[in-house]
């Protein structure tokens, strides 16, 4: 396994671990205009914009491929994904430690906005919650999520 950064070619790879992991995982947890929120806001062209900030990363697998993502902006953590077919194989934990070390270079605190489905594992890594946030969506639905933080 190896995590390397994102470059504009690998745009394709980093949208489908993000797609394939909300149309998956979320439908679970949140109703459907919550799902529809989520997808539209890691959008194409969010995550090329993010990719050419040199800020996106891919975990590989042994086979060098694509199994999730992760992206660093100052001390946040953003849009963590790893493969529905691939989680539970320690590479979200290696990319959360992948991007707390980066964070951990240039910034005493970590922030994140946690989506139901990740809260508990942050939880696990000394995450504490700090603020609730609720969106109103489409179909009269509501996506909900935390803010939570990390000292480092």
């Amino acid at each position: 396994m190896s995590i390397i950064m994102a470059s504009i070619s690998d745009f394709e790879a980093v949208k489908n671990i993000t797609v394939q992991t909300i149309k998956s995982i979320y439908p679970h947890y949140y109703p459907s205009g919550a799902v529809d929120y989520f997808l539209s806001h890691h959008n194409d062209s969010n995550i090329k914009a993010d990719i050419e900030k040199c800020i996106v990363y891919l975990c590989l697998n042994n086979d060098n491929q694509a199994v999730g993502t992760v992206t660093v902006k100052e001390n946040e953590i953003c849009r963590l994904f790893v493969l529905p077919d691939s989680q539970g194989n320690g590479y979200g934990r290696e990319l959360l430690t992948f991007a707390e070390n980066r964070i951990s270079e240039n910034h005493s605190s970590i922030v994140l906005s946690a989506s139901l489905p990740a809260k508990a594992i942050y939880l696990k890594r000394g995450y504490s919650e700090t603020e609730y946030n609720s969106i109103h969506t489409d179909n009269g639905d509501y996506l909900c999520y935390d803010l939570m933080t990390k000292q480092v």
